[in-house]
């Protein structure tokens, strides 16, 4: 059975954890360098930048889904951003993304968002196919423009 609950301060541990499995399955470790400590500013801070919902099966942690809000001039309205969401290999198929993602459009509606977007990398076509039978719309016209670093620094120096 499978239960979504939000994340506590105890979870820290097992959140910074399941970013850094998710780092090595995007082949992006590389780029993972956010530290425990950053991230419980950022969950549990003055100023909270994102959420976290937990997800487990049989008693333990499965994966987990980092959100924030947006919002879109067009439609005036809010929305909700899921930066990440992961479950640990050994419980896939189960159900735990699918409810994860249930519970992610429930937060939406609740707060009166007017869209619930994620990105998705272009090689993974498991989770493509699992997003479009849930739904969701490929946006394929957009593409994420990214500046940070030194191109960050530079920018604001301009």
């Amino acid at each position: 059975m499978n239960s979504i609950r939000p994340a506590t301060p105890a979870d820290l541990p097992e959140i910074h954890a399941m970013i850094a499995s998710l780092a090595d399955y995007e082949h992006l470790a590389h780029l993972c360098t956010g530290t425990q400590d950053a991230l419980a500013d950022a969950l549990f801070g003055a100023q909270p930048a994102a959420e976290v919902l937990i997800a487990s099966a049989d008693g333990e942690v499965a994966g987990f889904a980092l959100f924030f809000p947006t919002y879109s001039t067009f439609l005036a309205r809010r929305g909700l951003w899921l930066e990440d969401l992961f479950v640990k290999p050994a419980m896939r198929g189960r159900g735990v993304g699918r409810a994860l993602l249930t519970a992610l459009a429930g937060i939406a509606r609740d707060r009166g968002c007017g869209r619930f977007e994620w990105a998705v990398l272009d090689w993974n076509a498991s989770a493509i196919r699992f997003y479009e039978e849930l739904g969701a719309t490929l946006m394929q016209e957009w593409r994420l423009a990214r500046v940070s670093g030194d191109a960050l620094a530079a920018m604001a120096d301009r």
